[in-house]
């Protein structure tokens, strides 16, 4: 029992960082109708700027800066890429965000080589002792962090006039931008956050108990992309229970798999994508999506 306590504890806390990712999934797509596969680099970017100058600045320091930049990076692809693309669909666009992945990750991967880039943080390798459960402390922080990140983006989308544009062009992007929401600007500052969301989730996924951050750390991301997936892509709402539901399965599985050796080695890995197949399934538009429909 205390096995499985601990393993859904760090599966909590490991998902409310995979919903921050998926998070930034669901802004882009809510703001811009394109499925972001550059995500991935822009965590990638927020994480190699926090390790590379806590040294020199200090970790908070590093942490706003490498926030900054993520978001800065996130910007700019949307302005000098997606905003001047001829591409005449969105699907189109998703193949453009591959190729701006594959640029921005061989470069950071460059640069990385073979090290294993600490993070700085000042919680280390420090665990607590909770009744007969033992838990890093980084994973407590992740979830604390999480949870507040996710609480403010939901009330500002709800709330603000960002917000009000955000759904607004969400709804019917014609229709706002005839009420004088600027389209570009909305688009913009989606991918800014996508950005700023993705390097905190960086953070929390390469400190303890990971050595680091690494030239694969990026492949987090993929796990956050069916969490964004089952959810429903254009659900805040969804992004949170996705990450949760990725988070919980991922830790379980892997915790159980000498119980579970017939399913083969690393079924922590593939569950979340079998359990994305299996809800695409049963609803195509994920647990939360907005369903379309065709009149005949």
């Amino acid at each position: 029992m205390i096995t499985f306590l601990e393993l859904l504890v760090n599966g909590i806390s490991i998902g409310a960082v995979y919903a921050l990712i998926a998070l930034g999934f669901v802004v882009i797509f809510k703001a811009t109708e394109v499925v972001n596969f550059a995500h991935a680099s822009l965590l990638l970017a927020g994480g190699y700027v926090v390790a590379r100058l806590h040294p020199y600045v200090g970790f908070w320091l590093a942490l706003l800066i490498g926030i900054a930049t993520a978001a800065l990076i996130g910007a700019l692809v949307e302005f000098l890429v997606i905003r001047r693309s001829k591409a005449a669909t969105h699907s189109v666009l998703a193949i453009v965000t591959i190729g701006v992945d594959i640029v921005l990750t061989t470069e950071l991967t460059r640069r990385i080589g073979t090290e294993v880039l600490a993070m700085g943080d000042p919680w280390e390798s420090r665990v607590l002792h909770i009744g007969g459960i033992t838990i890093a402390e980084t994973r407590i922080v992740a979830l604390l962090a999480a949870g507040a990140l996710i609480t403010a983006f939901l009330l500002a989308f709800k709330f603000t006039g960002w917000g009000v544009a955000m759904r607004a062009t969400a709804e019917d992007p014609e229709t706002a931008a005839l009420m004088g929401v600027r389209l570009g600007r909305v688009s913009l500052s989606a991918w800014a956050v996508a950005g700023a969301l993705a390097a905190v989730a960086a953070l929390f996924l390469c400190v303890f108990p990971t050595p680091g951050l690494d030239r694969s750390s990026s492949l987090a991301a993929l796990k956050a992309f069916p969490a964004a997936i089952l959810g429903g892509l254009d659900s805040t709402t969804g992004a949170l229970v996705g990450g949760l539901i990725v988070g919980v399965t991922e830790a379980l599985m892997t915790g159980y798999q000498n119980d579970l050796s017939f399913l083969g080695r690393g079924i922590g890995d593939v569950a979340p994508f079998l359990i994305m197949i299996v809800v695409l399934l049963l609803r195509p538009a994920g647990l939360f999506g907005t369903k379309e429909l065709a009149r005949v």
